[in-house]
C-alpha cells in the first residue's frame, strides 16, 4: 500500500506514536516510583516497630535486673569471693604440727634427738635443732629432713654442726642446726590436708 499522506501528517503520525510510547513509560516509572516509595515506606515503619520493640524488651530487661539487685549481689559475690581467697592463704601457711611432729620424730635417726623447732614467719620455714651423738648422725638428720620420699620439707640446708668435748649432756655431744623449707604440696600443711 501506497502512503499518499503529505509528509507534515506523517511526521504528526510520527510524533503522536512517540508521544504515546513516552505517556507508557512515564506512566510505568511513576508506577514503579510509588511501588518504590511503598516499599521504601513498608520497610521503615518495620524498621521502627522492631527498634521500639527491641528498646522495650531493653527497659524491661534493665528493670528486672534492677529490681533483682544484680549489683548489690555482684558486690556480696565479689566480697566473699576476696573472704575465700584470704582464708585459702591463711589456711594455706597453717602448719598441723601434731602430724608434723610424729613425721619429723620418724625420720630422725636413733642416735639423734629433737632439742628445738622454731618458726620462721617471714620466709614459711621452720629451724630444727637437734642433738646427735656424733658428726655422722647430725648431718643425717639433714639429709632425712629433705629427702623427698619423706614429703617433710622441699629443701633442708645445714646452718651449724657443733661437736663439743664438754657438752651439757654427754650422750649427745654434737648439735645441729637445721633450716628448712616447706614444700607447696606438704601434707602437713591444713590447706594440703586430705583429713581437714
Amino acid at each position: 500500500m501506497i502512503n499518499l499522506l503529505p509528509p507534515e501528517v506523517k511526521q504528526d503520525y510520527a510524533y503522536a506514536l512517540r508521544n504515546t510510547v513516552l505517556r507508557r513509560w512515564i506512566v510505568a516509572c511513576i508506577f514503579g516510583l510509588v511501588g518504590l516509595g511503598f516499599i521504601a515506606t513498608y520497610g521503615l515503619a518495620t524498621l521502627q516497630h522492631s527498634t521500639t520493640t527491641y528498646h522495650d524488651k531493653v527497659v524491661a530487661t534493665q528493670t528486672a535486673l534492677t529490681s533483682q539487685k544484680i549489683n548489690q549481689t555482684e558486690a556480696q559475690v565479689k566480697d566473699i569471693t576476696g573472704n575465700l581467697k584470704l582464708v585459702v592463704k591463711v589456711l594455706s601457711k597453717e602448719v598441723l604440727f601434731s602430724k608434723l611432729l610424729k613425721q619429723i620424730a620418724t625420720v630422725t635417726p636413733s642416735k639423734a634427738i629433737l632439742n628445738n623447732l622454731q618458726i620462721n614467719q617471714t620466709t614459711g620455714a621452720i629451724d630444727i635443732t637437734a642433738a646427735a651423738t656424733d658428726y655422722a648422725t647430725a648431718t643425717q638428720v639433714q639429709v632425712n629432713l629433705q629427702d623427698p620420699k619423706n614429703q617433710i620439707f622441699s629443701k633442708a640446708d645445714i646452718v651449724s654442726i657443733s661437736c663439743l668435748t664438754n657438752a651439757p649432756d654427754p650422750n649427745y655431744p654434737c648439735v645441729a642446726h637445721i633450716r628448712a623449707l616447706f614444700g607447696s604440696t606438704n601434707p602437713y600443711l591444713f590447706i594440703n590436708n586430705k583429713d581437714s
